[in-house]
């Protein structure tokens, strides 16, 4: 089973993302698989009929879990559904590879197929999508820049350009509409095993940033 990791979220102005890109760029390593430092993420979230996933975050329950769908730099060629539990300051992340010609009959409500499936987080969503009534809610769309550092299996990664899809689900289409969500922050998030060394710590420190709460889902609920 996937372990549950360290979570710190900050929400940041440009001046501390300029800052911590160039600490991380000095102590870290690139994400190999982000050319020339960043990728597109465009994700797809679920919640149900009574936005249980919103409302939880809004709350601040602290078991909860969402649901999504994935691809990186508008390649639908590799989509991923994944679920991402949040036990206080420990997250965890389930995935499982999916196809486009899947995603596309999530989008339409065609759930026939998802039952005869062997992969255990698509079972999962057909129970809830039958059970709960989760359904596709809305388009995340935003840029990263992910370093990795290997003592204690760091990432810290940082997050800009949110733009929302309003209520449009979408998912597929490259050319979907997406706009700012608001006012936004940019993001840095930091994800640590057992223990976060000190260089890191040191480099992500920024005077007068906490440790927050932000959810790139919730922000872009708020428009529909």
């Amino acid at each position: 089973m996937t372990p549950y990791r360290h979570e710190w979220k900050h929400e940041i102005t440009w001046s501390d993302l300029i800052a911590v890109r160039q600490r991380m760029r000095a102590v870290a390593s690139a994400d190999e698989n982000a050319p020339g430092g960043r990728y597109f993420i465009r994700s797809l979230y679920f919640d149900d009929w009574a936005d249980r996933a919103l409302r939880e975050k809004l709350d601040g329950v602290d078991r909860r879990e969402k649901f999504r769908l994935r691809y990186y730099n508008g390649d639908t060629g590799f989509i991923r559904l994944e679920k991402k539990s949040k036990i206080g300051g420990l997250s965890r992340k389930q995935a499982a590879a999916v196809s486009a010609q899947e995603a596309q009959a999530l989008l339409e409500g065609d759930l026939d197929w998802m039952d005869r499936e062997d992969r255990p987080l698509v079972l999962e969503l057909y129970s809830k999508m039958r059970g709960r009534g989760l359904r596709p809610k809305t388009i995340v769309d935003y840029t990263r820049e992910p370093f990795v550092y290997g003592p204690g299996n760091v990432r810290v990664t940082l997050d800009y350009d949110i733009r929302t899809g309003l209520g449009a689900t979408d998912f597929l289409c490259r050319d979907c509409v997406t706009v700012p969500a608001g006012d936004a922050p940019v993001i840095l998030e930091v994800k640590w095993d057992a223990y976060l060394p000190d260089i890191i710590r040191d480099a992500v420190g920024l005077r007068g940033v906490r440790s927050g709460a932000f959810s790139k889902y919730a922000a872009c609920r708020i428009y529909g």
